[in-house]
C-alpha cells in the first residue's frame, strides 16, 4: 500500500455550543480570538555575575472571543445571555465549546472556554442599499481555554 498524503485541516467546518444556549448550538459564521498568552517574568539577582535576567513563565491570559453569526427569525441566543449578565448578574457565566471537524464531520480539534460570559453585543448596522445579511457579534470573556486534540 502506498503513503497515504497528509493534509491541513481546513478551518471553516466548525460548531459552537454552550450550555444554556436554546437549541445547546449556534450556527456562526465565524470565531476569533482563541489566543493564549504567557507572560514571561524577568528576574536578575543583585549579586549574579551574569549579565542578563532569567525568564520563567509567569500568568498566562486568554483574549477575548468574539462569535460571528447571521440574525434568524425568533433567534434569542446572544440577546438571553447578554441581558442575563447585564440585569440578572447570577448565572452569567457558562462554559463554550468549539469543535474544529475535518471534511467528514470527524473531530479535530476543541476548545473549553471555561467560565465564559459575554462583555459585548454587537447588533447590525442598517442600511436600506445594502444588500448583505444582518449579522450581530458577541465577545466572550474567559478564565480558561482547555485544548483537546482529536475526538
Amino acid at each position: 500500500m502506498a503513503d497515504e498524503v497528509a493534509y491541513p485541516i481546513g478551518k471553516f467546518y466548525f460548531e459552537v455550543s454552550w450550555e444554556n444556549a436554546e437549541n445547546g448550538s449556534i450556527v456562526c459564521s465565524e470565531v476569533s480570538g482563541l489566543n493564549s498568552t504567557i507572560e514571561p517574568i524577568e528576574y536578575r539577582d543583585g549579586k549574579s555575575e551574569v549579565f542578563y535576567p532569567t525568564k520563567q513563565p509567569g500568568l498566562q491570559s486568554f483574549d477575548d472571543i468574539v462569535l460571528t453569526k447571521a440574525i434568524f427569525e425568533d433567534d434569542e441566543d446572544f440577546k438571553t445571555w447578554h441581558d442575563t449578565v447585564a440585569v440578572e448578574r447570577s448565572e452569567y457565566r457558562d462554559t463554550v465549546t468549539i469543535v474544529l471537524n475535518n471534511e467528514v464531520g470527524d473531530i479535530v480539534m476543541t476548545w473549553e472556554l471555561q467560565n465564559a460570559w459575554v462583555s459585548k453585543w454587537e447588533m447590525p448596522d442598517m442600511n436600506s442599499t445594502a444588500n448583505e445579511l444582518a449579522v450581530d457579534k458577541v465577545t466572550i470573556v474567559c478564565e480558561n481555554i482547555e485544548t483537546t486534540i482529536g475526538g
